[in-house]
């Protein structure tokens, strides 16, 4: 299954907004959807569950037919007790993507496509690629180096390669995107779709602490610290967030796969996401924090721009 023309048509720039855990709310998606981006969040951010079908309620009242459509993230490891229940709102609200993350499985590929739903799964190498789609998946996020929070190591250019050698369907790249130009690159490499999250972060509608929005824009590359501690899966982390938390960076002990936690953190006293905060190496292009479509306007103008650089239309490639 291909992404629906009128998606494509919807979107003001081939941009998915990530979801953020614990940031990303109905007031950051609604701004991104509105903004002509496809904006997304985890389930789990709604607690309790009730929560949930409110935020979704509110979704379904306030975006319209000619706003970009909208995601919901679930993860399906099995540490997430509360997925049957996420996925029963899920199917209740026909949410038409579904992201998913952590695990491909084939009932809940099934149920989303009960109502005509569309499924993406992230996944960081070639493998993962092809046991998601073989179980129902019907487009990919290729996580790629340097993407905000768990994350491959990878390089893009070679797991799009890889990945397009056998796979035509949807395909979004996440891994240091905050720019327009580097919107127009993960097109040329192959991908339909830029993912971008880090960058939404510093937004004024991302629930996120204010502290981390300034450390945001005023970090780089540089500062970004890749491990294992926090939840017991790779990720990228601001490092002054974990020297604020009394740690230091380059001396981080090796977290404990067998003990998984993507709600708090549970291998350290400080927390991700509360305490220790993720990010990707693309960062060094945020330079204010502003609102969401104020964010997305200036990718738009830049994604023009790096297309005249090449002598190309100034019209959003088709992203489907």
């Amino acid at each position: 299954m291909s992404m629906p023309a009128s998606f494509a048509n919807r979107l003001s720039i081939p941009v998915i907004g990530s979801p953020l855990f614990i940031i990303s709310n109905p007031d950051l998606v609604i701004a991104q959807c509105k903004a002509g981006v496809i904006g997304s969040f985890p389930s789990l951010n709604a607690r309790p569950i009730e929560q949930l079908d409110e935020w979704l309620t509110r979704l379904g009242e306030e975006l319209t037919p000619q706003d970009a459509p909208f995601a919901v993230n679930l993860i399906v490891h099995k540490t997430t007790a509360r997925l049957e229940e996420d996925l029963a709102l899920v199917v209740k609200h026909k949410v038409p993507v579904v992201i998913t993350s952590l695990g491909a499985r084939e009932d809940v590929n099934a149920a989303v496509h009960s109502y005509g739903g569309i499924v993406l799964h992230d996944i960081i190498n070639d493998r993962f690629a092809r046991k998601a789609i073989e179980k129902g998946a019907d487009g990919l996020i290729a996580v790629a180096a340097g993407a905000g929070g768990h994350a491959g190591t990878i390089s893009p250019f070679a797991l799009i390669q890889e990945i397009r050698a056998w796979f035509d369907g949807p395909l979004a790249l996440s891994g240091s995107i905050a720019s327009g130009g580097a919107v127009l690159a993960a097109l040329a490499m192959g991908a339909d779709f830029a993912y971008i999250g880090s960058a939404f972060i510093a937004t004024t509608e991302a629930r996120a602490d204010d502290r981390y929005k300034a450390m945001i824009v005023e970090s780089g590359a540089s500062d970004i610290v890749y491990s294992n501690l926090f939840t017991g899966v790779h990720g990228n982390y601001l490092r002054p967030s974990i020297v604020a938390a009394g740690m230091d960076p380059d001396n981080l002990a090796t977290g404990d796969v067998s003990t998984m936690n993507f709600g708090s953190g549970g291998n350290s006293d400080a927390k991700a996401w509360k305490d220790i905060w993720g990010c990707g190496q693309g960062i060094g292009a945020i330079t204010e924090v502003q609102g969401a479509a104020g964010f997305v306007a200036k990718l738009r103008r830049e994604y023009e721009e790096a297309r005249a650089r090449l002598g190309l239309s100034t019209q959003v490639a088709r992203a489907a």
